[in-house]
């Protein structure tokens, strides 16, 4: 395949990675979906991960059909790529998309469970452990040997897992004895950087006979760069001739190099015809003796070491796979344990959570449930029967009182339908989730023209009636145009959703405003109850089902009245109480203890 061929992948780009990576290594980088790689060539994060997104998986991509939608999975990913222990691990979630196999969902929903329980049953210090151990491989550029120790750390925190099973294959005395020999062996780029060039280098301390020579080299260096001082050194002395100046180059060379004195004088020439002749010969052929000493020990100190690596019978090589997949598979976990995410139930058809929560929302969290489509969700409480979501419907409409959770509960339905997509747990107790070729998440917006109108209908029609299952979720459509033809285009849209078997959740104010609804759709509602004693407005966030909701004006009016400082403001609030009737918020006001002057 060649580089052009990947999409988001032109001329320039191409070129770009030609020259910094190689065509090989860069396709390497697309196809293990290496973003580091790719932003270190020079391409910006963003466009590299839509270029990795795509190449593992075009089609799959078009199942977000919408830029809401899109902005949703992005938020999924960056939150889940937050708990990852690798920067490598970050990046492979980064690019996860949905996957069309259901196999393949479930078996990596299968394998994240196992990561999820076997994070969670890790006592807090060795999840400290896990942490420092992966933090010290990212700091080592993920090498060999950092996969080695790491490897070496997580056996004995002994992870429980199908998994991590790869990880008990390996003989720990095996990888200790590979992590001394690869910490003391550091490969280094060619002349031309290029990597099948690469020169091994003996690190110091790999052996101490290689440390002795490498020091007598550098000191024979040190001196044949400063062969005159060695002179005036050698002439302060008591020298009668040359002779003797002869024997005191050779007492001072040893002293300074810890040079063998017969050496010395086995490179010193012969026919020397003066003083500064006689000490730069000497030291240059005893610095090239010196360099070729210590290349001959270095290859047989490293062939050595290579040894020792070889001889893990391929243990290394298998740790560094592990290592990565262990960071990835235990990310995703460590994701699913913290958001207490659950495993779904994969149907052919219909979308319905049980106690679901938006994960978006900071603090506490009231879990709703909610259905459209054939499911079997039951609510836990008998006393409670509007909990249950009927089963069937096509298509509902939500509507009720503002601030009330409509549009909180069509991004928890997309991040639910999103997240079941990637093989990936979702934050519900239970939740039962069909396939989906396109999934539409439509946004209120706050615009209020044709062109907003034509861009909307023009991102929501054309998915819904294409080939295929689509998820439509739709925000306040009437907010793009005004309200009786927006109940017009709404209905319009519903019967459209129901025709094409798809299936649809519509937010909208417009309920009193629609045609009778087709057979298989229905109308919930979600209720304001009253105000706080602090004057917070108080919703009932589970919908009701079969039921209109009401946003209850007269719970806001009230809030401003006795909120209002100012006398005349308070007395305009007061007339557009009488407007809605005055009864109902003078009891609301009641209800809060509060008394009007």
């Amino acid at each position: 395949m060649r580089l052009a061929d990947y999409w988001g992948v032109g001329p320039k780009t191409s070129e770009q990675l030609t020259t910094e990576l190689g065509t090989e290594a860069a396709i390497d980088a697309i196809e293990s979906a290496d973003v580091r790689a790719l932003v270190d060539a020079g391409i910006p994060r963003g466009r590299a991960t839509r270029i990795l997104r795509r190449a593992a998986g075009d089609a799959e991509m078009d199942v977000l059909a919408t830029g809401d939608t899109r902005s949703v999975y992005d938020d999924l990913l960056t939150r889940a790529a937050s708990y990852a222990l690798t920067e490598h691990a970050a990046d492979r979630i980064r690019v996860l998309t949905p996957l069309a196999d259901r196999d393949r969902i479930e078996d990596r929903l299968t394998d994240v469970l196992a990561a999820r329980d076997a994070w969670g049953g890790l006592p807090e210090t060795d999840r400290e452990r896990v942490r420092e151990a992966f933090a010290a491989y990212d700091e080592a550029g993920g090498s060999d040997r950092a996969a080695v120790e790491t490897a070496i750390t997580l056996r004995k925190v002994d992870l429980a897992g199908d998994p991590f099973a790869p990880l008990s294959d390996l003989d720990p005395k095996t990888l200790r004895d590979a992590a001394g020999a690869l910490g003391y062996l550091r490969e280094s780029p060619g002349e031309d950087d290029r990597a099948d060039e690469a020169e091994v280098d003996v690190l110091e301390g790999a052996d101490a006979e290689l440390d002795r020579l490498r020091d007598q080299l550098a000191a024979a260096a040190e001196l044949e760069s400063s062969a005159f001082d060695v002179i005036d050194d050698v002439r302060d002395g008591s020298v009668r001739d040359f002779e003797s100046f002869k024997g005191g180059v050779i007492d001072h060379v040893a002293t300074r190099t810890s040079i063998d004195p017969g050496r010395i004088r086995a490179a010193a020439p012969e026919d020397a015809v003066d003083a500064a002749d006689f000490v730069s010969e000497t030291l240059r052929t005893l610095h090239e003796e010196a360099a070729e000493e210590v290349a001959e020990r270095e290859a047989t100190v490293a062939a050595d070491l290579r040894d020792r690596i070889h001889g893990a019978d391929g243990d290394v090589e298998t740790a560094v796979e592990v290592v990565s997949e262990v960071a990835f598979l235990l990310s995703l976990g460590r994701f699913a344990a913290e958001e207490d995410l659950r495993r779904p139930e994969l149907v052919d058809d219909g979308l319905a959570v049980f106690r679901a929560r938006n994960r978006f929302i900071e603090g506490p969290v009231e879990p709703v449930t909610y259905g459209v489509g054939d499911h079997s969700i039951e609510s836990e409480s008998a006393e409670s029967p509007s909990t249950v979501p009927p089963t069937g419907d096509r298509v509902t409409v939500l509507t009720g009182a503002n601030s009330g959770g409509k549009t909180t509960l069509l991004e928890t339905l997309c991040a639910v339908a999103l997240l079941a997509a990637m093989g990936l747990p979702v934050p519900a107790e239970h939740a039962e989730v069909g396939r989906f070729d396109r999934i539409v998440f439509h946004r209120r917006h706050a615009s209020f023209n044709a062109g907003v109108l034509e861009s909307t209908l023009k991102s929501v029609v054309p998915p819904l009636v294409e080939s295929g299952r689509t998820l439509m979720l739709v925000d306040e459509f009437e907010a793009i145009t005004e309200p009786g033809r927006a109940a017009d285009l709404l209905n319009g849209l519903v019967d459209l959703t129901v025709d094409r078997g798809a299936l649809g959740v519509y937010v909208t104010h417009l309920a009193d405003d629609l045609s009778p609804l087709p057979e298989r759709a229905r109308i919930d509602g979600i209720f304001a109850e009253g105000l706080t004693q602090d004057l917070a407005l108080q919703v009932d966030y589970q919908p009701r089902f079969g039921t209109v909701g009401k946003s209850t004006p007269e719970f806001i009016v009230s809030r401003l009245v006795a909120n209002a400082d100012d006398r005349a403001v308070r007395g305009g609030f007061e007339r557009l109480a009488e407007s809605i009737g005055e009864e109902a918020v003078q009891r609301t006001l009641s209800d809060v203890r509060w008394s009007p002057e």
